[in-house]
């Protein structure tokens, strides 16, 4: 049998190639660019491609939706609008090697931190359990490689691990989709729907491992051992990426499974444990920033918590759930990807802008960039004037009006928790050095001043002038 496929189809991964082809032009630039530029080529060559990407992905928002592939792939308002945040975290990713990463490996990195775009794209607008997980997989594949390629011992550890509990959660995942794929007969999302599955114990056991493989990849308790360690010992482009690329491919696929893949009558009894999870996350994430040292492992317990926060706007099954909580996503994007561009503003190879020791005394020394951090720090905990304020404010109404008030209850203890956290990091900016020693290192980084000039920006923009996009209900057929 021969399966043919049409232009339209072809058009509707368009802007998965040009990021696939980006990286290949990246490499061959590598051969042939001076030694002495070829991070900048590579930078350059990146973000051009990126930016063309994301003008051809825009372009589908307002277009029809359309099932590409026989439904492998489905184009929408919600797989353009998760595609489009994906691309944006690439993009200030990418930014941050202007300051960090040895030069002659900085075109290998940016390759692959641009396949391991692809992937995630792939994940945004998969509508059958295949093309999940090739997409989860390429953007795992390439992450492996990137958590190791510092020189220490940390980011060798951190890929093992990553590595290894990752392909377990893998496991998971794909055990599950087996059991699906067994209950349905069909690898395609559509088929899950019939009411006929209700009944068969197979779709409640294999959706409860697909459940179990997207929890470690959102890192919710108790599969959020890995995320600390592995955000620590990673390069900080490749933690900035990792922070939100990852989630946010991750809750494309679980919004798609929760919101069209399940039978009716399904969902409030599969998904309460995963609900009972995210408030879990909510506390131990906000609790575990308390003792934290390190800028990285305090993101990485900040993103448990912020899952947490997402998984309670979608609780209720809602349009307006939905919307609000891609605001969240947005928001959250542009305030972890602003505060590792001021920690690349104090870092070099070494990456000293990780270590929270180097930021007691900051306010004095560099007073613009302390006041990012602050804003940024201050986002993340939810205060006005911003983003992250106004969206949990969302996140709480929706919660009340489809019955999850206790979720918005523990979102609410996880907050006043994050606020004495993220405060010991403001006041140790502010507070004199006294006798202790500092790395005071100030790299030329107009890159990196570009990127947490934009997102300070965009989080007060996002505060004033809020946008829920309308059209991002997830199909699946």
């Amino acid at each position: 049998m021969t399966i043919s496929f049409t232009s339209a189809d072809w058009a509707s991964v368009a802007p998965l190639t040009i990021v696939a082809v980006t990286a290949l032009v990246v490499l061959l630039a590598d051969l042939l660019a001076p030694k002495n530029a070829n991070r900048y080529v590579a930078i350059g060559i990146a973000l051009v491609g990126l930016v063309v990407a994301a003008a051809v992905c825009g372009r589908a928002y307002f277009g029809h939706d359309y099932a590409a592939f026989g439904g492998a792939f489905i184009v929408g308002g919600f797989s353009v609008v998760f595609e489009e945040i994906i691309l944006i975290c690439a993009f200030g990713s990418i930014l941050l090697y202007g300051t960090t990463g040895e030069k002659d490996r900085i075109p290998g990195a940016v390759a692959l931190l641009l396949w391991s775009t692809c992937g995630a794209m792939l994940m945004a607008g998969a509508g059958s359990l295949m093309t999940i997980f090739l997409g989860l997989e390429l953007l795992s594949l390439a992450l492996y490689c990137l958590c190791g390629l510092a020189d220490r011992r940390t980011a060798r550890e951190a890929a093992l691990k990553y590595l290894i509990l990752s392909s377990t959660a893998s496991g998971f995942l794909l055990f599950g989709m087996a059991l699906l794929f067994g209950a349905s007969g069909s690898v395609a999302l559509a088929d899950l729907v019939s009411p006929a599955l209700v009944s068969n114990p197979l779709l409640w056991l294999g959706a409860g491992m697909f459940l179990i493989g997207i929890a470690f990849k959102l890192s919710l308790v108790p599969f959020h051992t890995w995320s600390p360690d592995v955000y620590e010992g990673a390069p900080l482009p490749v933690t900035a990426f990792m922070s939100v690329a990852t989630k946010a491919a991750t809750l494309a696929v679980f919004a798609r499974f929760i919101y069209a893949a399940l039978p009716p009558g399904v969902d409030r009894r599969l998904l309460l444990p995963v609900w009972i999870i995210a408030a879990i996350s909510m506390i131990a994430g906000n609790v575990g920033m308390l003792a934290q040292r390190d800028l990285k492992r305090l993101i990485a317990y900040s993103g448990i918590a912020q899952v947490g926060y997402i998984l309670t706007a979608l609780a209720g099954g809602t349009p307006l759930g939905l919307r609000y909580a891609i605001y969240y996503i947005a928001a959250y994007t542009f305030m972890n990807l602003g505060a590792f561009a001021v920690a690349s503003l104090l870092s070099d190879d070494a990456e000293q802008g990780s270590t929270l020791a180097n930021y007691r005394g900051l306010g004095h020394r560099r007073p613009i960039v302390a006041a990012l951090m602050t804003f940024f720090l201050l986002a993340m905990a939810g205060l006005p004037p911003t983003a992250g304020f106004l969206g949990k404010i969302l996140i709480l109404s929706t919660s009340v009006d489809t019955g999850y008030a206790w979720l918005g209850v523990v979102l609410i203890v996880g907050t006043a928790i994050s606020l004495y956290a993220y405060a010991k990091v403001i006041f140790a900016m502010y507070t004199p050095e006294g006798h202790g020693h500092t790395h005071d290192v100030r790299p030329f980084a107009p890159l990196a001043w570009i990127s947490a000039v934009a997102c300070f920006v965009l989080v007060l923009l996002m505060t004033f002038y809020p946008l829920t996009p309308s059209n991002v209900l997830p199909l699946v057929r």
